[in-house]
């Protein structure tokens, strides 16, 4: 699947090649306030789980994976967004709604790139096809992620307790049918 560039960004899926990037974006405790509640990633963290757990999902032809975000003026590396099926890691996967997710530097925030980039993945899949769905979710205190769903369009679905084997979360919900689009 192919991204295209938006007005300020480009994209690239990333490997095994960005774990530094993935390393230097976690190490920031307000970019982890919603994640984990501000705990730093270790580089054994990187190698040992998001790595390997990324490699499970990541699907080239698809689309699936985190998408390494950078600003095409500086090309500097601002974040990612992630594209998986929603519920990958539970018994049961949606393979027709699609998680979108993502993680920026804090210098970049404010500025409209998250926006930016989501509405580009979402916009790509779109194109792409074979999915009735696109969802993200959040903790219902991340009111910056939350806006971001809103500003692509998805809608307020419900509020619940998200199961992932790195941990159970509450989180909402806010999905956005395709179909309609």
């Amino acid at each position: 699947m192919i991204v295209n560039d938006s007005e300020r960004l480009t994209f690239a899926l990333m490997d095994e090649n960005d774990t530094q990037l993935l390393f230097d974006l976690d190490q920031d405790e307000e970019v982890m306030k919603y994640i984990n509640g501000g705990k730093k990633s270790t580089m054994e963290d990187i190698h040992n789980v998001m790595i390997p757990r990324m490699y499970k999902y990541r699907n080239e032809d698809k689309g699936w994976g985190l998408w390494k975000v950078i600003v095409r003026e500086s090309n500097e590396f601002i974040g990612w967004v992630l594209v998986r099926p929603m519920d990958f890691f539970n018994e049961n996967p949606q393979w027709d709604n699609l998680e979108l997710g993502w993680r920026f530097m804090r210098k970049s925030w404010g500025k409209g790139f998250a926006t930016e980039a989501a509405n580009a993945l979402k916009q790509a899949l779109i194109d792409h096809g074979g999915i009735d769905k696109l969802c993200a979710v959040a903790v219902p205190d991340n009111m910056a992620s939350i806006g971001i769903m809103k500003k692509i369009g998805m809608s307020y679905i419900k509020t619940y307790v998200h199961k992932d084997p790195l941990g159970d979360l509450e989180a909402v919900y806010y999905e956005l049918n395709v179909k309609l689009v």
